[in-house]
C-alpha cells in the first residue's frame, strides 16, 4: 500500500508539473503576440513607467550590466557563477533562449520555475496593461515582447529576492529595455558589426549605442576593442566619471594552454594574478570572456581588489555555455555553435582549429534573414569541405533557396547541398564527412542560435 501511495503522489506531482508548464506556455504565447524583440522603439519610457508602478524592482539589488556584439551570454554565465560561488543569491537575464523561455530568467543559476514564471506575469500584468492603454491612447505602441520580459525579470529578481542581478542587454545598450537598471558594473565585450539596421553602420555608431549602459560613477570593464570603438567608449566613460578597467592595460590573459575538455588559464585581474584556472570551454575568445567576468566580479565584490583564488577556480571549473562550441554527438562528431555574424564565425573557426584535429569538416548552416550570411560563409569556406544549407523553423529564418544561392557564390556549386529539414541536413552532412576519411570527420552546425537549439533537441541534448 505504501508503494502504491508513493506512486499516486508521483502521478499527482507529474500532473501538477504538466499543468504549470502548459500555463507558462500560454503566458509565453500571449506575450509573443507583441512586437518582436528585434523590432526596437528607441525609448525607455514604457519600461520605466511599469517599473515605477511596481516600486522600481530593478533598484532592489546590485546590478552587473553587459553589452557587446559577441560573448555576452557566455560572459554573463561566468559572472553569475563567480558571484554565486561567493555565497550570494543571483539573478541572470539573458537572451535569446535555446529551448524554453524560462531560461531567460534564472535564479541561482537555474531557469525560473513554470509556477514562478506564471506568478510573475500575474503580478506585473495589471501594470503592463495600464501602461499599454496609456501609450496606445497617445498613439504610441504598447510594450514589446522584450520589454515585458525585462519587467518580468526585474520583478522576479526582487521577489526571490536576489543579492546581485547579472543583466545582458537584448540589443545595443542606450535604448535597450534593460537600461532602466543602473549597473554598478558595466561590461562591454568586443564590439563588431551586427544589427546595423538598428545600431548604425559604423563601429563608431555601434559603440556609441553600447556605451549607453555606462552609468555615472560606475565601473566599466572593457574588453579589447577596435581603435575607433574603444575611443568612443572611453570618451563616454570619462563623461560619466566611470572607473575603467581595460583589457591590455589593467587586466590581461597572461597565459592559456589547451587542456582536455577546455583550457587552463592564467589571468591578471585588477586585484592580482590567478593561476591554474581551468575553464571547460574551448576557444581563445572564451578566455577573454573569463577575464572580463573576473574583473567585473572583482569590482563588485572586492572593490577592484583580489578575490579568493580557490573560489575563482571552483566557479570557473563549473561554468557551462550551451550552444557555444558544444559537442552534442560523437561518431561522427557533431559540434554546434551559435555564431551568427562574421566576428563570431572567426572566433568559432579559431577555436575549432585549436581544440580539435579534424581531417574533414562538413558544415550545416542556416541564418536569419536580417543577418549577413555571405560574410559568415566567407569566413567558414576555407575550413569546411562542403556545406549543407538548411533553415530553423523560425519565421525570421532565411529561405533555404536564397541561402543556397549565396552559398554557391562562396563555395562553388559542387560543395553546396540543400536540405529543408535539419534532421536530413545533419544526416547528409555526417555521410559527407565520413565518406572520404576513416577517422577525424566532423559536422559543424552553425549560423543561428535558433538552428543550434533545434540541433540540440535532435541530438538529445535538450
Amino acid at each position: 500500500m505504501a508503494a502504491k501511495g508513493r506512486g499516486g503522489a508521483d502521478h499527482q506531482r507529474d500532473e501538477a508539473a504538466q499543468a504549470a508548464r502548459r500555463a507558462a506556455d500560454e503566458v509565453y504565447a500571449g506575450i509573443l503576440e507583441r512586437a518582436p524583440e528585434h523590432d526596437i522603439d528607441p525609448t525607455l519610457d514604457r519600461v520605466a513607467a511599469v517599473c515605477e508602478l511596481l516600486g522600481d524592482p530593478q533598484k532592489a539589488y546590485r546590478v552587473i550590466h553587459l553589452t557587446g556584439t559577441n560573448g555576452k551570454t557566455s560572459t554573463a554565465r561566468m559572472v553569475e557563477r563567480l558571484v554565486r560561488e561567493h555565497g550570494l543569491r543571483t539573478g541572470r537575464f539573458t537572451s535569446p533562449h535555446l529551448h524554453r523561455v524560462t531560461e531567460r530568467i534564472a535564479i541561482d543559476g537555474e531557469p525560473i520555475s513554470d509556477e514562478a514564471f506564471v506568478a510573475t506575469w500575474q503580478d506585473v500584468a495589471p501594470y503592463v496593461h495600464m501602461v499599454d492603454v496609456k501609450e496606445q491612447a497617445e498613439g504610441r505602441p504598447r510594450l514589446s515582447f522584450f520589454e515585458v520580459f525585462t519587467v518580468m525579470a526585474f520583478a522576479a529578481f526582487a521577489d526571490a529576492p536576489v543579492d546581485v542581478a547579472v543583466v545582458e542587454v537584448g540589443m545595443g545598450g542606450r535604448w535597450d529595455a534593460t537600461n532602466v537598471a543602473d549597473g554598478e558594473v558595466a561590461v562591454i565585450t568586443p564590439v563588431a558589426y551586427d544589427h546595423e539596421r538598428y545600431l548604425g553602420h559604423t563601429l563608431v555608431e555601434i559603440a556609441g549605442e553600447k556605451s549607453g549602459i555606462v552609468k555615472d560613477g560606475a565601473t566599466l570593464v572593457l574588453s579589447r576593442q577596435e581603435e575607433d570603438a574603444e575611443g568612443v567608449i572611453l570618451e563616454a566613460a570619462a563623461e560619466r566619471g566611470a572607473r575603467v578597467v581595460r583589457e591590455g592595460v589593467d587586466i590581461d590573459v597572461v597565459d592559456r594552454q589547451v587542456a582536455v575538455g577546455g583550457q587552463l588559464l592564467t589571468l591578471r585581474g585588477s586585484g592580482g594574478v590567478y593561476t591554474d584556472v581551468f575553464l571547460p570551454l574551448h576557444g581563445e575568445h572564451q578566455a577573454h570572456n573569463a577575464l572580463a567576468a573576473l574583473a567585473a566580479v572583482e569590482a563588485l565584490i572586492a572593490g577592484g581588489g583580489a578575490l579568493d583564488g580557490s573560489v575563482v577556480e571552483a566557479a570557473f571549473a563549473d561554468v557551462d555555455s550551451p550552444g557555444r562550441l558544444e559537442l552534442v554527438r560523437s561518431s561522427p562528431t557533431v559540434l554546434v555553435d551559435g555564431a551568427h555574424n562574421p566576428a563570431g564565425a572567426e572566433a568559432l573557426v579559431a577555436a575549432v582549429e585549436e581544440a580539435f584535429a579534424f581531417q574533414r569538416i562538413v558544415g550545416v548552416v542556416g541564418a536569419m534573414a536580417d543577418k549577413d550570411p555571405e560574410a559568415i560563409l566567407a569566413v567558414l569556406e576555407p575550413y569546411l569541405a562542403e556545406v549543407v544549407v538548411t533553415r530553423a523553423s523560425n519565421p525570421r529564418a532565411m529561405e533555404v533557396d536564397d541561402l543556397a544561392e549565396i552559398a554557391v557564390d562562396v563555395f562553388g556549386e559542387d560543395r553546396v547541398h540543400v536540405r529543408e529539414r535539419l534532421d536530413e541536413a545533419v544526416t547528409l552532412a555526417a555521410d559527407l564527412a565520413e565518406r572520404e576519411v576513416e577517422r577525424g570527420a566532423a559536422v559543424l552546425v552553425t549560423g543561428s542560435i535558433y538552428l543550434v537549439a533545434e540541433a540540440r533537441v535532435l541530438t538529445g541534448r535538450a
